[in-house]
């Protein structure tokens, strides 16, 4: 590595870094959403750890996008980082991750003002924030070469194993949940069927 090549490397190394770091607050966030625990933990503990390393995720995509913007061994304009396909190199690639640096933008804003935003407004935004992952691991894979081969595909196809795994553990809870809220939703309907038939058979009273 020179100095002619180290804003190259430093984007290269840290949007690895990042795609890391959204691989697990990904992870992580699906299992805040099922209460899950981590031992030696409180709850409040796993949640603050969420929170912390998504501003991480941030700041390292963030030194990301500012070297790769440096590196003059190619052209790409600073509106590109926030405005997508507006890069005239790599244009599809790299606006996604324009997408994806807007939606963990707009997943940290609405994070901080929380208490001011309507709760439902709240988490449409969050949920859409999930979105930054794939649209992440599609542009860490095709905007350059690296993480197609070697060491480097290893670890995402990895990072991609452990979103999967998080994905399918929450459809199956979730399917697992579902049987039971439709027994129980059949049961209190035959409850009240057999209330409302009970009532029809009493005798009227008879005024005394």
């Amino acid at each position: 590595m020179t100095s002619s090549t180290a804003l190259w490397y430093a984007s290269r190394a840290t949007g690895v870094v990042a795609l890391i770091l959204l691989t697990v607050v990904f992870a992580a966030g699906i299992g805040i959403s099922r209460q899950v625990r981590i031992p030696g933990l409180p709850r409040f503990a796993v949640t603050d750890l969420h929170r912390n390393l998504s501003l991480l995720a941030v700041a390292f995509v963030a030194v990301h996008v500012i070297s790769a913007v440096l590196d003059t061994f190619v052209s790409i304009p600073v509106l590109s980082a926030v405005i997508p396909f507006a890069s005239g190199y790599e244009r599809f690639w790299l606006g996604l991750g324009a997408v994806c640096f807007d939606l963990m933008l707009a997943m940290i804003v609405t994070s901080l003002v929380r208490g001011r935003l309507n709760r439902h407004a709240w988490l449409a935004v969050h949920l859409t924030a999930y979105l930054s992952w794939p649209v992440a691991f599609l542009h860490s894979i095709y905007s350059s070469g690296d993480l197609r081969h070697g060491v480097l595909l290893e670890l995402s196809l990895g990072c991609a194993a452990i979103v999967g795994a998080a994905v399918t553990w929450r459809l199956v809870s979730v399917a697992r949940r579902l049987p039971r809220a439709q027994r129980v939703a059949a049961q209190l309907a035959a409850a009240q069927l057999a209330a409302a038939q009970t009532t029809r058979t009493l005798p009227p009273r008879t005024a005394r």
